[in-house]
This record gives structure tokens, sequence and C-alpha cells, in this order.
């Protein structure tokens, strides 16, 4: 394992009420170099990432008073924090619920604590690229009924606001600068997810699900994201 030096040490807040296992995680973490703090549970969880502002959060489904699901629900309305979720679930679809809340990876269990490090060795570095290219971009792209404010990491479509997750922006971004372009599933990978995510291709599908399905909404019907068969997406507005 490797560490990290004093003065670049990452928090991670864990949200997790099963003590044994958060304190495995917790070990595993310091050993890597990282600062863990604990919550017990979703109310202590949320009060924990306003006030230590952490790196990145790991974060259990099933959790007594309010579960792993409304907890995201909350995080997302006003920080796009990276969020790992664990889940004991094992249906396909239940996990992939919880990407469309906001979620940036999700590990099932039993896992391997080495795993989870990986992932969050692999979501941090996806979190430093995307700020290093964020402070090269400025200003707002314009397409159609779509605005992007580049420096307020806002949306809007035709003057209404629109709540995209953390990676739902992300790839909007991307679909605008790329207008009429087709994107094959590297591409994206590649500039938005990162070549170091190991998920499967199912869960980069329904982020441009879940995107396509709000343009849709936003727009009265409107198909600007488009599927091309065996290739990719392309997006295509006037």
């Amino acid at each position: 394992m490797t560490t990290q030096t004093v003065t670049d040490k990452k928090t991670i807040l864990v949200i997790e009420d099963d003590a044994a296992m958060s304190q495995l995680i917790q070990l595993y973490l310091e050993h890597e170099g990282y600062e863990a703090v604990v919550a017990p549970d979703g109310h202590a969880g949320i009060d924990l990432a306003h006030s230590r502002d952490p790196s990145l959060i790991i974060l259990d489904m099933m959790l007594p008073g309010i579960d792993g699901s409304e907890v995201c629900r909350v995080l997302r309305m006003d920080s796009d924090v990276p969020v790992i979720m664990v889940t004991a679930r094992v249906d396909e679809e239940e996990r992939l619920a919880g990407l469309d809340l906001g979620a940036d990876d999700y590990v099932t269990k039993p896992f391997s604590p080495r795993e989870l490090m990986a992932r969050v060795r692999a979501v941090l570095r996806r979190t430093a690229r995307e700020l290093g290219n964020e402070e090269q971009q400025s200003g707002i792209i314009t397409a159609g009924p779509y605005a992007i404010d580049l420096d307020a990491r806002t949306v809007q479509v035709s003057g209404e606001d629109l709540t995209l997750t953390p990676t739902e922006y992300r790839l909007l971004v991307m679909f605008l600068q790329s207008n009429r372009r087709t994107l094959n599933r590297m591409h994206i990978i590649g500039n938005v997810i990162g070549y170091d995510y190991d998920g499967f291709d199912r869960t980069v599908d329904t982020h441009i699900s879940n995107l396509r399905r709000k343009l849709e909404r936003a727009t009265g019907g409107e198909r600007h994201l488009k599927t091309v068969y065996g290739v990719g997406y392309r997006f295509e507005v006037a």
C-alpha cells in the first residue's frame, strides 16, 4: 500500500452502521494515508459531511433511520463530493438506482478492502483530473435551448434550471462541446469517467439514459441525445 504526506492527506467520511465493518475500512484508509471519519447512521453522516467537507464519502445503503439513498439525495442537493456506495443488494437495477441518485461508484458486500481502496484511489484521481480541467474552462456553453455556466456549474434549458448529478453534468458538457459528433463508449469513459474505471458497460449506458430522460422532460419530449447503434451516442441540436 502507498501512503501520502501529511500536507496532502485527504479526509474520507465512512457512513456505516456496522461497527466492525467501519473499523476495518477505517484501518485500511488510515494505512493508505487518508484521514478517516466515521458516522454510524445517516443523520450523523449528513452532519459530518457538512462540517468536515470530506474529499470522498463511502456510504452504506442499508442504514438505520434514513437509508443511504436518502442520504445521497440530501448530499446531492448542495454538494458534488464523490460518493462510493456500499450495498448488499445483488440486483443490478437496485445498484443502478443508486447511480441515478448521484453516486460515483459502488461496491457490493462482501467485498475485499483492497478492492475498496482501489476504487477510492480511482475516484479521487478522476476528481483531481476534473478539477484540473475545470480550471482551464470558463464561460458559458450554449446550443439550442441549452446553456451551461462552467464557472457556476449550472445548467439551464430554455431559461429553466435543470438539476443533474455530477456525472450527468460532465456528460452534458462533453456532448454540447461535441455537438453533432458521434462518440463511442471508450471516448466517453476516457473523458468523463476515466480509463481507470472498472465498472461495467451498463453503468455508462444508465448514466446516459438518465441524462436523456431529464433532457427530454425539460424540452417537452425533444430527443437531442441519440443512440447510434453499434457505435455510440450523438448529441444533435441546431
